[in-house]
C-alpha cells in the first residue's frame, strides 16, 4: 500500500495507490496525490510493468502526470511505455494536468481504455465494472492461480461491488464516510456498508481504505463494518503488505 488517504493527502499518508504482484509482473492501481514519494520509498520507480486508474479524480490519478519526469527525463535513458488502463479521455487528463504545451504523453504511456468485462492485465485475468460515483469509475477485480483480490475504487452502494468481490480472498473496499451521518448521496461508502458488501460477497477479508483523517474515524470505521461482517478486517496502512 503506497497511500490510502481519501481525498486528499492526509497527515500521514498518500492518496489511493496500490501496488499488486505476482510472477514477478507489478501492478500499480490508482496512482494519487503523493504516492510517488513512497512509491520511491516502497517499490523503486521504475519497478513498474502496467498502471491501472480507477476514475480521473485528483486522489486516484494525479502522480500519473508527475511519474512523466521520471520516465521521459532520466538522465540514464528514456524508458519503455508504460501500459495505462483507464477511462476514457484519460489521456487527454493526465497530459492536460502535465501541461499542454509540453506536446502530449504517449511517449510515456500506452493507453487503453477501460471498458466492462475481463481481459488479461499481466499475469492476471482482470474485470472491471461501472461503479456508482460522479465520475466514470471502475472497481477491479484480479484473478491469478485461484485467487482472487477485489479493489472498490470510489462508489456507493451498488450491485456492481458485490458482484466484483465475489468469494475474494482480499477485498480493498473504500469507507470514506462515517455510519449515522447525513452524509452526501451517490458519492461513498461507510464502514457499515462495506462490511455489508463483503459479507453479501461472502470476502474473506476486508481491508478498509479510503478513510478520510479530517472527517472520519478508524476505530468507528472498524467497529461499524463488524456489526455486519465476521470476516477478517484491517484498516489500511501506508507501507502494509498482504499476501492474497
Amino acid at each position: 500500500m503506497l497511500g490510502c488517504a481519501g481525498s486528499f493527502p492526509g497527515p500521514e499518508s498518500a492518496c489511493s495507490a496500490y501496488v499488486v504482484e505476482a510472477d514477478g509482473f507489478r501492478l500499480l492501481v490508482d496512482f494519487g496525490s503523493g504516492a510517488l514519494s513512497a512509491l520511491q520509498r516502497y517499490g523503486g520507480m521504475h519497478r513498474i510493468d502496467a498502471i491501472l486508474l480507477s476514475h480521473l479524480h485528483g486522489d486516484h490519478m494525479l502522480d500519473a502526470c508527475a511519474y512523466v519526469v521520471v520516465r521521459r527525463y532520466d538522465p540514464a535513458g528514456r524508458h519503455p511505455r508504460v501500459p495505462l488502463y483507464g477511462p476514457a479521455g484519460t489521456e487527454q487528463r493526465i497530459a492536460a494536468a502535465y501541461g499542454p504545451e509540453e506536446g502530449g504523453v504517449d511517449d510515456v504511456y500506452e493507453f487503453h481504455d477501460l471498458k466492462p468485462g475481463t481481459f488479461p492485465l499481466g499475469p492476471f485475468a482482470a474485470t472491471v465494472e461501472r461503479m456508482e460515483h460522479p465520475v466514470e469509475t471502475y472497481g477491479v477485480r484480479l484473478e491469478h492461480a485461484g485467487r482472487v483480490f477485489a479493489y472498490s475504487a470510489d462508489t456507493a452502494v451498488c450491485d456492481a461491488v458485490v458482484r466484483l468481490a465475489a468469494d475474494a480472498d482480499l477485498f480493498l473496499c473504500e469507507a470514506s464516510y462515517l455510519d449515522g451521518r447525513d452524509n452526501p448521496p451517490g458519492l461513498h461508502l461507510t464502514g457499515g456498508e462495506a462490511g455489508r458488501i463483503a459479507a453479501d460477497a461472502g470476502a474473506a477479508h476486508l481491508v478498509l481504505t479510503h478513510l478520510v483523517d479530517a472527517w472520519g474515524s478508524e476505530s468507528e470505521t472498524h467497529a461499524a463494518a463488524r456489526t455486519a461482517f465476521a470476516g477478517e478486517i484491517t484498516v489500511a496502512r501506508p507501507g502494509a503488505q498482504f499476501a492474497v
